[in-house]
């Protein structure tokens, strides 16, 4: 029977936890029970990494018959993940964090794809806007196409929580532990091994901003470390690319571009040092990711390369960005 339960496993959903409120948790979890999922075919892996609430079964006591509690020593988000990974049985997978929740007559959609299109990967998108949805009936997919086709010719949102993935793709793709801005890292080269890639304008995932949270930590050595793991996610993946096929190398290409382009502007929002930025361009173009290519990506990507291969352009950037 154990087997047969398994087997029949559609999606695991893997929520990690660290000192959210946990009507949040609650929330997160509640919004996976609300899907046209029967017990048998969904998996409910809640990471606790590390909290310090002694309370988290509190929240989840009439609901425990429902999901898997593993407690964690702190480790960080990507070892929560991938120790959801290791024990997920489903077989697709969606991320959850804590502090946001799917909507789910919204996410329906992406299931049907999932149920009825085999997908590799499904990619949709998110909203900040709490209590919004979308008539999806008019909601428009795209696919199936090559993931690489797709990144050689879309810009990728790297949000690992915006898109439903085949379990069996992963092989041995693993989040990298200790690193800011995982997803930066693994959603690229997930894509990439997508056969069939299906892209749509759901909006079926909420994402909420806090003022607490990791991503907006202001203090200098939160900062210099944010900056200095995308650099090394940038070089990986420019190194990545120059042992891929033609296609494969021209969608990372794209998305180094988009990401050192990114890299650049948030070093001049972070630290609205024109020093900090020509220190950091410098060993850009020691790597040969500076100047920025001269590539028809997108209207914004021509006008900040313009402005930011020059240095009249550059002291004009760091003027206008850091008031």
């Amino acid at each position: 029977m154990e087997s047969n339960r398994l087997s029949e496993t559609l999606v695991t959903f893997i929520v990690t936890y660290h000192d959210e409120p946990l009507d949040m948790l609650r929330a997160a979890i509640d919004s996976i029970l609300q899907l046209s999922l029967s017990a048998q075919q969904r998996e409910i892996i809640i990471i606790d990494d590390g909290s310090q609430r002694t309370d988290v079964l509190t929240i989840l006591q009439d609901i425990l018959d429902s999901v898997v509690y593993i407690r964690q020593r702190n480790k960080g988000l990507s070892a929560a993940r991938n120790l959801g990974l290791r024990m997920a049985m489903g077989k697709f997978v969606q991320f959850v964090d804590a502090d946001d929740y799917l909507i789910p007559t919204v996410y329906e959609h992406c299931l049907d794809i999932a149920r009825y299109q085999n997908p590799d990967v499904v990619l949709f998108q998110f909203t900040q806007k709490e209590g919004r949805t979308q008539d999806v009936t008019k909601v428009k997919t795209e696919g199936p196409v090559d993931g690489s086709v797709w990144m050689k010719n879309n810009n990728l949102k790297a949000a690992a929580c915006s898109l439903l993935f085949r379990r069996d793709i992963l092989s041995n793709l693993r989040f990298e532990e200790g690193l800011l801005q995982e997803d930066e890292a693994f959603t690229p080269q997930l894509v990439l091994r997508a056969e069939r890639l299906f892209h749509s304008d759901a909006q079926a995932y909420f994402y909420r901003q806090r003022a607490g949270s990791i991503q907006h930590k202001k203090d200098k050595k939160h900062i210099a470390k944010s900056l200095n793991d995308i650099e090394k996610i940038i070089l990986h993946l420019q190194d990545l690319a120059a042992t891929q096929s033609h296609t494969n190398r021209q969608a990372l290409e794209r998305r180094v571009a988009q990401l050192t382009m990114d890299y650049i502007y948030n070093i001049i929002k972070k630290t609205g040092s024109r020093k900090h930025l020509e220190v950091r361009i410098e060993r850009l173009r020691r790597n040969n990711l500076f100047p920025l290519p001269d590539k028809d990506y997108t209207l914004k990507y021509k006008l900040f390369r313009n402005m930011v291969n020059t240095r009249i352009g550059r002291a004009v950037l760091v003027a206008t960005l850091r008031k």
